[in-house]
């Protein structure tokens, strides 16, 4: 469905956007993650026509840009972060607006399709209310509304979760799955959770760069090759704790874990050979006068996966 090559973009002499390759086949969703700066929204505006690359190419099925920029548009809904809503105008009268000004002239086509997107995006009790008394929630979803209105394609949300409450959280989400039934659609977000919970894919972005792009269960699988163990022992001192570690263990990284209990050293203590070390820790700790509190394996979690890919002294 989309392909994009080389994709690059220049602010004077700052790259933001650093040659990014995407192959995106039609009815996939696919989060684009990345920490603030790191050209996430940068690319979906250049993915949507807004902003004019520097370097690269996008192809939709047979169309490129800029040559038909305007017919590739005509196939996408963009929500930008914030929604561009009249807040001053109904819910019911400012979609029929944008209806009007997307081509629509039939009457009956619009009524047709507003009752339809307030079914999808759950509008119906909202019709008749300003979009000033609404909430951040409720305004998300006349944006997600808006841009959904031809029924496009291609659907573009630049962070639409970004300050909602969870349960609003939680009803975005499952807007953008059932949309995504039928639609290609490709969202950013800071929301590690919400990438796992609805992505069939996950793109992780860094300065600029694509430093992770992979089906969401195989990133996890693929970048959780070490093993982690925390442990926590009573009645030692941090000091002879790390240094029993490292006397018993061979190729290990060990890193103290700040805790509230009293008189406990707590450490995180990860295999660099993928190797399960409680065993040795536990017989190591076993004569000592020690008491051993806490032995678990944690596995990775895409939380973790993404502070470690997108790290300041990351090597890109």
């Amino acid at each position: 469905m989309i392909e994009v090559k080389g994709l690059t973009k220049y602010y004077n002499d700052f790259c933001a956007v650093d040659h990014i390759d995407l192959s995106i086949p039609k009815g996939e969703i696919l989060g684009l993650l990345g920490p603030n700066g790191a050209g996430k929204t940068t690319t979906l505006r250049m993915l949507t026509g807004y902003f004019k690359p520097s370097e690269g190419s996008i192809t939709v099925d047979d169309l490129s840009m800029p040559g038909d920029t305007l017919k590739i548009k005509s196939r996408m809904g963009y929500l930008p972060e914030s929604a561009p809503l009249y807040h001053n105008m109904l819910v019911f009268d400012y979609l029929d607006y944008v209806a009007k000004i997307k081509g629509m002239t039939s009457g009956e086509d619009r009524i047709k399709r507003l009752k339809e997107l307030s079914e999808l995006c759950g509008l119906k009790n909202i019709m008749d209310r300003p979009i000033a008394t609404l909430s951040k929630g409720l305004k998300q979803r006349v944006g997600i509304a808006h841009a959904m209105m031809t029924d496009p394609e291609i659907l573009i949300l630049d962070e639409p979760t970004s300050g909602l409450d969870p349960n609003q959280i939680v009803e975005i989400r499952d807007i953008i799955r059932a949309i995504g039934k039928e639609k290609t659609i490709i969202f950013s977000t800071h929301i590690l959770s919400e990438a796992e919970a609805t992505c069939d894919r996950i793109v992780i972005i860094n300065k600029g760069k694509i430093v992770a792009d992979d089906k969401t269960a195989s990133l996890k699988q693929n970048l959780q090759s070490d093993a982690f163990v925390k442990l926590s022992v009573k009645h030692a001192a941090p000091e002879s704790v790390e240094t029993l570690l490292k006397d018993s263990l061979d190729n290990v990284d060990i890193k103290p874990i700040e805790t509230q209990e009293p008189d406990t050293a707590s450490f995180e203590v990860r295999s660099l050979e993928n190797q399960d070390i409680r065993e040795t820790i536990y017989l190591k700790i076993k004569d000592t006068d020690w008491i051993l509190t806490e032995l678990a394996q944690e596995s990775q979690a895409l939380e973790r996966i993404f502070q470690e890919l997108t790290r300041e002294d990351n090597p890109i």
